[in-house]
């Protein structure tokens, strides 16, 4: 990998919000061997976007209706509460509440 990783913390969320590019995100994915497909990317797009709009991170149902999706489908495709890898792999802050 020749991407250089910056700083995470223990979530491996970055430390700095400003240190992301989507080179940084697939190493990071990559880190974590993690496989982001090209519908897990449109939604991290996306939810930049969104925080680049609105300045938060969506909850899901928010989230889901913003981008038009079934929730099931976004857990299914995540397999798990789709705004944590979402919002790390996104360089955004950690989704508050339940995720």
């Amino acid at each position: 990998m020749n991407t250089e990783l910056p700083e995470r913390d223990g979530d491996g969320y970055l430390a700095d919000m400003n240190a992301w590019t989507p080179e940084v995100a697939r190493a990071m994915a990559e880190d974590d061997e993690y496989e982001l497909t090209d519908e897990k990317w449109q939604q991290i797009l996306k939810a930049r976007e969104y925080y680049d709009e609105f300045n938060v991170v969506p909850p899901i149902r928010k989230f889901s209706k913003y981008l038009g999706a079934d929730q099931k489908a976004m857990f299914k495709l995540w397999l798990t509460g789709p705004m944590k890898p979402i919002t790390k792999y996104g360089g955004l802050p950690k989704p508050t509440g339940c995720v």
